[in-house]
């Protein structure tokens, strides 16, 4: 129909007649002067943006034309054009059918939501994720029509303001105007966005840590591939704002390629990813090329070095890591769909594979069970806010995507909320990431399983020194515990990435990130000017004792051929399961050197206050939920007599944003002097119950220990069982 419809106008066109000399070169002598474009004085556009282009990239032929004729405005219109129709890219992140708007969080009002993100910017209240005004939690504003102050809000903090400049509301905005169809979006994004480009020159001197930092430049040219796809065809882009806009962008990308950042960590993937997507999604910029070869050249080395040999990435977060693999994904996916897979190492999603599996291991059974909660740890710079149960089980969708061979992946990425599960559950045994330092424990895969999860985070080798990577935090020794769909032991959080000192946020972030606010040993009193991770030595992260075995190989070793048999008898001598035999634990913390001074065992419990009962007198506490899963804690010293134990303040951070606020919880500290180089050892026992009662009796006694070895004699309601190791 519409190729129809052309060749009946071209037919009547021909017909009406000849035209004078002006009007056949304005045409190209065959269309028609009143659909010719209007023409303005080159004045009104960026006219730069020549400079920009491949004016012999195929379809650009009428582009370069006018140019050369000196007609830049019919040159601008003819590339708008072009853009409209183009069909010699593809962006898989992107569909412009079906739409759904996001709803967002009532616990936020809703004000992260796509429609009201996109309504608040046409108040110049601009969205930041976790950063909100007030009581019923708005954007900050900005000012005014005409007076937008992009310092406005400085005293926020630092992380408010590199946030800003990544345009958060710019994409809602799109999708509310490619569902309305109200043009009042497409007006404030024009608006806003040539401020910003005016208010916002490049700095000569290079990034600064802002508006022209790495990740918010690669953030933007991600997003901006596909906002011009969203309004490009309204009437309101107009080739004066094509102009504009594709000058920044390739200004923008141009950047990226002259200042790499300088670490290897999340950031540099990012922009690895966005000059891929510039150089694939913007063909027709003259230094597209170049920006899809630094772009490859980035990923291609960084898919090998970001990642350490157990799998785990190199800032030792789990937010971090989940961020890199996605990165990763979609730079594959990108260029697989426009046909450029030379450009990317042969064995690319292989190098990933490892990284994607992290996530299997460190993802609590109440992932598949609908309502549930807290469902990743939350160590280092983590949080829970960011890993939503549809989050995580659409990474899960991804890796299947990327690795169809895995019966595992499969499995989660079908199980959750108690789908129709396929593939294979996995398996039970210690996980031992012996790289980063991480260690997980878990008895199976059912919501009411039991997981411990240690954080002993490795710093002996210099490609993987904590102290270059500031999203590690100095609390080696820490460890979260869920039980039955509890964790009992969550991780303080992070509440802010202000790193102004001089801040209450900044301030803040401090607390959270100290030693003593997180489930280890520390030795004296933490004080403002030593909190970060640089002030601190680390234990290098090793796996003492480790049981090799499963349960139906210590069966075969026992001479049982049938695995179920085994476990049948050995429920009648002990009166439990193989898997229940192991029905508390045992945590052992030595200091050991020279140093004296104050030590603390620092215990942080779950957000439930209400529910969590310090038990001073017994050097430790239980908790008292009515769904009769709960646990006991005692703490033992070869001399009970040099210990005692004390409530301190106990924070719970959900977010990285200070204005989500914390939880308050119950914390307390088991204590002992240490006055020489002796040895001071602790052992603690988490005995998980369904109601406490005070009869129960808990004990340990030490046997021989020296400084490679220990042991302790643990009694739990009557059985008495000796645990030892030797290093």
């Amino acid at each position: 129909m519409k190729n129809t419809l052309f060749i009946c106008l071209f037919a009547m066109f021909a017909l009406s007649g000849c035209v004078d000399d002006e009007e056949e070169f304005v045409t190209g002598g065959n269309i028609s002067p009143e659909l010719t474009p209007e023409n303005k004085e080159n004045a009104v556009l960026n006219t730069a943006v020549f400079d920009q282009l491949n004016l012999d990239y195929p379809g650009l032929e009428k582009v370069k034309q006018y140019h050369e004729a000196g007609e830049d405005y019919l040159a601008a219109s003819a590339l708008l054009e072009y853009y409209r129709m183009r069909a010699n890219a593809e962006n898989p992140a992107l569909s412009l059918v079906n739409i759904t708007l996001n709803k967002g969080n009532a616990s936020n009002n809703f004000n992260d939501g796509d429609q009201n993100i996109a309504d608040f910017a046409l108040e110049y209240r601009f969205f930041v994720k976790g950063f909100y005004e007030g009581s019923d939690k708005k954007p900050y504003s900005l000012g005014k029509a005409g007076s937008i102050d992009w310092n406005k809000n400085a005293s926020v903090g630092e992380e408010y303001l590199k946030q800003l400049h990544r345009h958060q509301w710019f994409i809602p905005q799109a999708k509310v105007y490619r569902v309305s169809g109200d043009e009042k979006y497409i007006k404030s994004w024009i608006e806003v966005y040539s401020d910003w480009i005016t208010q916002n020159p490049q700095p000569a001197e290079g990034p600064n840590t802002t508006s022209w930092w790495q990740l918010q430049v690669a953030t933007r040219l991600i997003d901006q591939v596909q906002l011009l796809e969203y309004f490009k065809h309204s009437d309101n882009f107009t080739p004066e704002w094509l102009t504009t806009f594709l000058t920044s962008f390739a200004e923008q990308a141009d950047f990226l390629v002259k200042y790499p950042y300088a670490e290897s960590g999340n950031i540099l993937v990012t922009q690895g990813q966005a000059l891929i997507a510039a150089g694939v999604l913007m063909p027709e910029l003259k230094n597209a090329q170049n920006w899809l070869d630094k772009g490859c050249s980035i990923a291609n080395a960084e898919v090998k070095n970001q990642f350490m040999a157990d799998g785990w990435h190199k800032e030792m977060s789990l937010h971090y890591h989940i961020s890199a693999v996605a990165d990763f994904y979609e730079t594959i996916r990108l260029i697989q769909a426009n046909k450029l897979t030379s450009k990317l190492d042969p064995e690319f999603n292989e190098y990933l594979r490892s990284a994607a599996e992290v996530l299997i291991h460190f993802t609590y059974p109440n992932y598949f069970e609908k309502g549930s909660d807290y469902i990743v740890p939350g160590f280092n710079d983590s949080w829970k806010s960011n890993w939503s149960r549809s989050t995580i089980s659409k990474n899960f969708i991804k890796y299947t995507e990327l690795f169809p061979d895995s019966e595992e992946f499969k499995y989660m990425a079908t199980a959750v909320n108690g789908g129709n599960a396929q593939g294979k559950t996995p398996g039970n045994d210690i996980k031992v990431f012996g790289d980063a330092g991480y260690y997980v424990m878990r008895n199976g895969w059912e919501p009411s399983s039991t997981v411990m999860i240690f954080s002993n985070n490795k710093s002996n080798d210099i490609s993987i020194d904590l102290e270059r990577w500031s999203h590690n935090q100095p609390d080696n020794g820490t460890f979260e515990l869920y039980i039955n769909k509890r964790n009992f032991f969550p991780d303080s959080g992070v509440y802010s990435y202000e790193y102004n000192t001089n801040t209450d946020s900044g301030k803040a972030r401090l607390w959270f990130r100290n030693s003593e606010n997180h489930n280890t040993l520390t030795l004296g009193k933490v004080t403002e000017g030593n909190r970060y991770a640089s002030d601190f030595k680390y234990a290098a992260g090793k796996l003492l004792k480790s049981p090799d075995m499963l349960i139906y190989e210590v069966a075969e070793k026992t001479g049982y051929s049938n695995g179920g048999y085994f476990g049948k008898a050995f429920k009648k001598y002990w009166g439990v399961s193989p898997e229940e035999y192991k029905s508390y634990f045992v945590l052992v913390d030595e200091g050991i050197g020279e140093a004296t001074g104050d030590l603390h065992l620092n215990f942080n419990l779950c957000e439930n206050k209400d529910n969590v009962v310090l038990d001073a007198e017994q050097k430790g506490a239980h908790t008292s939920f009515a769904d009769n899963n709960n646990i006991v804690i005692r703490t033992f010293a070869e001399d009970n007599n040099s210990i005692t134990c004390q409530e301190k303040e106990g924070r719970f951070s959900f977010s990285s944003s200070a204005n989500d606020g914390y939880k308050e919880r119950i914390a307390y500290s088991i204590d002992m002097n240490k006055a020489d180089n002796k040895t001071a050892r602790f052992a603690t026992v988490i005995l998980p119950i369904e109601k406490y009662t005070e009869e129960k009796e808990i004990s340990v006694t030490f046997g021989e220990c020296t400084n490679n070895s220990i042991s302790v004699n643990v009694t739990v309601a009557g059985e008495t069982k000796t645990l030892s190791y030797t290093l």
